[in-house]
């Protein structure tokens, strides 16, 4: 068995409806500039708020994993 190295990238995706789609949408950003993906994971979760308290976006830290080539 040959030895694997992964790299780690973390970013910030939101959404207006929820965390799930925030989430998503991070992903989605990351398969369209890196190859490889392998694990995506949620580290942190917040809300954007307007002046009144009211949530504006939802907010989904993502770390996310991809294999470094040969």
């Amino acid at each position: 068995m040959s030895e694997s190295v992964y790299k780690l990238v973390e970013l910030v995706g939101s959404s207006t409806e929820s965390w799930e789609k925030a989430a998503a949408a991070a992903v989605g950003k990351a398969r369209h500039s890196l190859r490889d993906l392998r694990i995506a994971e949620v580290t942190k979760l917040d809300m954007h708020l307007d002046d009144d308290g009211e949530v504006v976006a939802y907010r989904a830290r993502v770390s996310i994993s991809f294999k470094m080539e040969d």
